[in-house]
């Protein structure tokens, strides 16, 4: 867990100029396989390793494309996944062969000696074993992101089958990269993934997201709410490991007492997750006054983002499986403190006390508790003063340059040929 002592005194510090372009770092070539998804982890890994000087291929599509990716003589984005938006079955069956098609025979040309995976695609028993294999009999240094080690196991989808694959995924990628210790210990443990070839690195702060000047007073009238509301925020896809089930029973609660509270949910339903969100969303309806729960339950674009978490004076995470969250450092970004599980690695992110809270797993009583304890600190009756402090918090430990800095040490020693 993070002291206030850490928290008030980080021990980086944020650069207000570009990290330094090494000459040998120039000559460094790296594919970055996105899959297609998550723009803002794409957007900042991929500029913070152009600062650097570092000559990128991105492989992605409409949706993680960026003016930035064409910008730069040393940077090309292509672009072979393309539209990814509705369609019928026949037309995803051919667009999808269409680009695994594209990505075969790119990888054949392609001049980059690391191939960094940050996503998986679609299919993913297909990428973690015969497209891993074809990348390696090209004679690739391929490294991977595991964002999660074992998304199955969170969802309540594991099986023989999915830890076979990841196993076999782990075992030919050169290097891994994780966001937490406790990762870093469960592909030891579950995966037999020796220490040595697993890099602990921060989940880079969201700088993809527009912020502008944007006032909260302006935000909370932009959803129609009050100025003296206590607004919560859940924020992000919603799946049943989110929790939100538990976050509504705690609102209850808490607006029996004081009706002042506010709960804005925002975010699209994960694949699979329609009925458990149905059942949530007919429960509010039911159970509480109209206007207390605002929800939109669709895709948030990223011009609209900053008004949600302008809005909030705290956001939520009720999580009940996970190891590190995105929406965190994401919420960081605009100086929100969280209210979270005590989860997974949720502990090394949050710094008590300064920027958030922590409850129990699974208990709407303690998570009702911990928001009123919120709402009577200082975090929050100081909340504008301590946007700012939180913001250089993350800015400290989150940076994409402290990321790209630890990311481009591990590139050069599997190219100098260096164990991991």
């Amino acid at each position: 867990m993070i002291t206030e002592t850490q928290f008030s005194a980080p021990q980086l510090e944020k650069s207000d100029t570009p990290p330094s372009k090494s000459p040998s770092l120039v000559s460094l070539e790296v594919s970055l396989l996105t899959g297609g998804i998550d723009k803002p982890y794409v957007y900042g890994l991929a500029t913070a390793l152009m600062a650097r000087g570092i000559a990128l291929d991105i492989v992605g599509s409409d949706e993680v494309d960026s003016p930035d990716f064409h910008a730069s003589a040393t940077t090309r984005f292509l672009n072979l996944r393309g539209d990814q938006g509705e369609a019928t079955l026949f037309e995803k069956v051919e667009r999808i062969s269409r680009y695994y098609a594209r990505l075969l025979r790119y990888a054949a040309g392609a001049q980059a000696g690391i191939f960094h995976i940050l996503w998986n695609n679609r299919f993913q028993t297909l990428d973690r074993t015969l497209l891993m294999l074809y990348y390696k009999m090209l004679g690739k240094k391929v490294v991977f992101t595991a964002h999660n080690v074992n998304a199955a196991r969170r969802d309540s989808k594991d099986s023989l089958l999915n830890r076979i694959t990841l196993r076999i995924q782990y075992r030919l990628a050169d290097h891994i990269f994780v966001h937490t210790e406790k990762m870093k210990s469960e592909l030891a443990t579950d995966f037999g993934v020796p220490a040595s070839k697993a890099t602990v690195i921060p989940f880079g702060i969201n700088n993809a997201v527009p912020h502008t000047e944007l006032t909260p007073a302006a935000a909370k009238s932009c959803l129609g709410i009050r100025p003296e509301q206590k607004v919560l925020l859940f924020f992000g896809r919603i799946g049943p490991y989110k929790g939100l089930e538990y976050l509504v029973d705690a609102f209850e609660k808490l607006v029996s007492k004081d009706e002042t509270y506010t709960l804005v949910i925002a975010g699209k339903e994960k694949g699979g997750a329609e009925e458990y969100l149905a059942s949530i969303r007919a429960r509010i309806q039911r159970d509480f006054r109209p206007g207390s729960v605002i929800e939109k339950i669709e895709f948030i674009p990223d011009e609209d983002t900053e008004i949600y978490f302008k809005a909030a004076d705290v956001l939520i995470l009720p999580y009940t499986e996970v190891f590190q969250s995105g929406v965190l450092f994401l919420g960081y970004s605009f100086g929100l403190p969280v209210v979270a599980t005590d989860i997974g690695s949720m502990s090394e992110g949050i710094a008590e006390g300064s920027t958030g809270l922590l409850c129990k797993t699974k208990d709407a009583a303690d998570l009702a508790r911990v928001i009123g304890d919120y709402f009577a600190s200082d975090m929050y009756t100081s909340l504008n003063a301590r946007r700012g402090q939180i913001r250089k918090y993350a800015l400290s430990r989150n940076s994409w340059d402290v990321v790209s800095e630890m990311t481009v040490n591990v590139y050069t020693r599997l190219l100098k040929g260096e164990q991991s």
